[in-house]
């Protein structure tokens, strides 16, 4: 039987990067979701209810490869960043 090569990464590049603006705004959205995620397991039985547990769920084990599966999932999305305003000078008069 003919199996299809799998590649190393599930989800696809390609369906993650449809999700972001850019590469590397796909990898500071899963690096952070990622570094929340060890973290929420780090304190698992300490009580803390203030860390947000994983969103899907997954076989996975790292916690960046559930972060990939929460992009590609839509359960998290990137925030927009806060345009700077543009101050106006004062005029004295």
């Amino acid at each position: 039987m003919a199996r299809s090569h799998d590649s190393m990464i599930h989800p696809p590049i390609e369906e993650l990067l449809d999700r972001v603006d850019s590469k590397f705004s796909l990898v500071t959205l899963a690096a952070k979701r990622a570094r929340q995620i060890n973290s929420y397991f780090n304190h698992l039985g300490d009580g803390l209810g203030s860390m947000v547990p994983p969103q899907v769920s997954s076989v996975a084990r790292k916690p960046l490869s559930i972060s990939f599966e929460e992009i590609a999932a839509d359960k998290i999305k990137p925030a927009p960043l806060a345009s700077a305003e543009t101050e106006t000078p004062a005029t004295s008069a």
